[in-house]
């Protein structure tokens, strides 16, 4: 389980439902966390799978880290790699992609 800012934050982007498989179909899920860009997002609750990225924290304040979204993509055209066409490496489909790079 992944440390985030507060407690509060913790709760709800750990979130589990034991009644909906998707946290999008969650009417109780308000955060999603992607790890593999470190980016939070409030679910807007709608049928798809949209949210709307946050910087801060609606619960204690303080600031989230900042997206590797670019980073990310980045990395990926570094090593040849389009994401759009191609199988992207396994520890590029989450965090572990940023553990083995220096750090921005």
């Amino acid at each position: 389980m992944i440390s985030h800012c507060c407690e509060a934050m913790n709760s709800r982007a750990n979130m589990c439902c034991d009644r909906h498989a998707d946290l999008f179909a969650c009417p109780d899920a308000l955060i999603e966390f992607s790890a593999r860009f470190q980016e939070y997002g409030l679910i807007v609750h709608d049928g798809g799978t949209s949210s709307i990225t946050i910087d801060f924290c609606p619960w204690c304040g303080r600031r989230l880290p900042a997206s590797q979204r670019d980073r990310w993509f980045d990395e990926l055209e570094a090593r040849g790699i389009d994401p759009w066409q191609d199988d992207v490496p396994p520890e590029f489909q989450d965090d572990r992609w940023l553990a083995v790079l220096p750090r921005n």
